[in-house]
């Protein structure tokens, strides 16, 4: 890996992130609702990704660099889509209004700015350093990309199904206000959350096949951690237990996280 190179890469994705959060934090002022950072978070994975690309032509193995650039596009911009699509007339989320309120009086966008967008576009950067590097590795694909592909594969499976199954439950009138436990959701309260998982786990894999890759390892440990103990699944299931009779019992039987069959 040529280090230099490499070092002016980490500055530019680093502003290619901060650059489309940015641009979210100004829709959010415009909109009075800073949901849309939500929308931005696929985008500027993206954004990293084709920077990342882009400033290590020459430098990497091409095949690498294209296949995990391809493969997080895939991911972010599915992601962006279908959150858009979720949020389109609908207000405020209410995990950032739970946040927020703890803005200073007067200062609730600066605060926005600060502990949403900006922690956002850093996580962004930080998450995405497994596939910067990647990009900049000289030694061809080897055994790891089977297991790569085959990992991802798993988490766009839990992802995208475990979305679609959610949407067309809550499209049916007759399931306002009830729980969903069906399909893959009877065997993780999260689907989504655990796929996403194993998609930054298989991007860490195509860095893997060089021993420069591991020193990123702490990348996929971080969107893991977030996802499952942070501002993932906590923040959203809080409040829940009270508000959907019979959530409870779903979660008596149902995995947090990692899929299982559910409990009798």
């Amino acid at each position: 890996m040529n280090a230099t190179a490499f070092a002016i890469n980490l500055a530019a994705t680093a502003g290619a992130a901060l650059a489309v959060l940015l641009v979210a934090f100004a829709v959010g002022l415009r909109t009075g609702r800073h949901r849309g950072v939500d929308v931005a978070w696929g985008l500027a994975f993206t954004a990293v990704a084709w920077t990342g690309y882009a400033l290590s032509a020459g430098h990497g193995d091409p095949g690498r660099r294209l296949l995990v650039t391809v493969l997080v596009t895939v991911w972010g911009l599915r992601l962006s889509a279908h959150i858009r699509s979720r949020a389109r007339g609908l207000g405020e989320d209410p995990r950032y209004d739970r946040m927020l309120a703890k803005a200073p009086p007067g200062r609730r966008d600066t605060y926005a700015l600060r502990v949403v967008h900006l922690l956002q576009a850093g996580i962004v950067w930080f998450v995405s350093l497994p596939v910067q590097a990647a990009q900049y590795l000289t030694v061809p694909l080897g055994p790891l990309v089977s297991a790569a592909l085959l990992l991802w594969a798993v988490g766009m499976f839990f992802e995208t199904v475990g979305d679609w199954q959610l949407a067309r439950f809550k499209a049916d009138p007759a399931n306002r206000g009830k729980v969903m436990d069906q399909g893959l959701w009877a065997w993780t309260r999260h689907p989504n959350y655990f796929g996403d998982a194993c998609v930054w786990w298989a991007l860490f894999l195509l860095a893997a096949g060089d021993p420069v890759g591991w020193a990123f390892v702490l990348s996929p440990v971080l969107m893991t951690y977030l996802l499952a103990f942070g501002s993932g699944k906590p923040l959203l299931e809080r409040g829940l237990g009270s508000s959907k009779p019979g959530w409870d019992a779903y979660v008596a039987r149902t995995s947090g996280f990692l899929p299982r069959p559910p409990r009798r």
